[in-house]
């Protein structure tokens, strides 16, 4: 798109709020979510639920009090409860999506304190054999003429994203809106004869309307259930203008230690004439599966992306990402990713990546 829509600002705006606004009926929840809260006096009083420190049990994952009290990472099957004295209660582990999405009652924070949605990282060195030098669309507008870009295969890359719960409640007790902002950036850090420029820089803005499920399937459990309407773009001009706004659907399922999310989605369609990528789908997809297994304090993702269409139009992407403990909550970051759209940019460009960073916040 030729800038940031309307969405973008309204999204920025919802995250401001959020950082003046207190949370309703704080209760218990995982020490990493209570990281995620930029809010002082909540995240304060989310350790204090999530330690014991209130006579109240406390819901929480084996791995996350024991990374925090003896830096071992080791999950097993023990349930934690509250060390208040006399309280013989105890309490259920949380839910590995319940630790990023507050879904069971016990795990609500309230609304708008800031959490953490997508992985953010920095990737000092994000490699490539194959760059983009002569980006390229349908649309002649949105080709790069010439001999294109002088750009540098190696150059870095970090993403930040964030997520707040705008309504609590939506249908009395039942449903939770909850607005996100994730941001991507490529910087041509070792382009010295350009200047080090940014390539690019994605933005996606989105709400989303989440709801808690219970139900059984092959052994897994179906916990979360969400649709949303989801604006992604580079804020450049043309030719580099790449752009396109979705309506997703999210189901969460889950397992001790594994969590998947099935993603399908449907592109809202724009007049041809005015459309940057006109056959984005068949490249970014219309769907993907997000894979996330964690083990031992380290975590392992994988995301399968296709078109779902065949012949000519079959094209699609995978990317595998593995993060580790190394000091506090400073994490090792690892990425490797091969096909079509690594970036809007680059969305019918196949590549192979490989990134290597540190990350502060992971999927779950």
């Amino acid at each position: 798109m030729k800038r940031l829509t309307a969405t973008a600002s309204v999204m920025l705006c919802a995250f401001c709020a959020a950082h003046s606004a207190h949370a309703q009926n704080p209760d218990p929840t995982d020490i990493r979510g209570c990281t995620a809260i930029e809010s002082d006096a909540q995240r304060l009083a989310c350790y204090d639920h999530a330690t014991g420190r209130v006579n109240l049990p406390v819901a929480q994952k084996r791995s996350d009090v024991e990374a925090t009290t003896s830096g071992s990472s080791h999950r097993d099957d023990q349930l934690i409860s509250s060390d208040a004295p006399g309280n013989s209660d105890v309490a259920k582990p949380l839910s590995l999506l319940d630790s990023r999405w507050e879904l069971s009652p016990e795990s609500k924070l309230g609304t708008f304190n800031l959490r953490g949605y997508q992985p953010v990282y920095v990737m000092p060195a994000f490699l490539t054999s194959n760059q983009n030098n002569r980006p390229h669309s349908p649309n002649p507008d949105n080709t790069v003429a010439g001999a294109g870009e002088h750009l540098e295969n190696i150059e870095s890359k970090f993403q930040l994203s964030l997520k707040a719960k705008v309504w609590q409640g939506v249908f009395g007790d039942k449903g939770d809106l909850w607005v996100g902002y994730t941001q991507s950036s490529h910087w041509q850090l070792f382009n010295s004869a350009q200047s080090r420029p940014f390539r690019e820089t994605n933005y996606e803005p989105e709400a989303m309307l989440v709801f808690d499920t219970h139900y059984h399937a092959f052994g897994w459990t179906g916990r979360l259930l969400g649709l949303g309407v989801d604006h992604q773009s580079n804020g450049r001009g043309n030719p580099l203008s790449r752009g396109w706004n979705r309506v997703i659907a999210n189901v969460g399922f889950e397992r001790e230690g594994w969590t998947v999310m099935l993603r399908p989605w449907w592109r809202i369609p724009e007049p041809r004439k005015d459309d940057d990528n006109p056959d984005i789908s068949n490249y970014m997809g219309r769907g993907e599966v997000q894979i996330v297994h964690e083990w031992h304090g380290q975590e392992f993702g994988m995301m399968l992306r296709h078109s779902l269409r065949g012949g000519d139009r079959n094209h699609g992407a995978a990317r595998f990402s593995w993060s580790f403990p190394v000091a506090g909550n400073l994490r090792g970051y690892m990425e490797v990713f091969k096909g079509y759209g690594e970036s809007l940019i680059d969305y019918n460009h196949n590549a192979t990546y490989l990134g290597v960073g540190v990350s502060l916040l992971d999927w779950y």
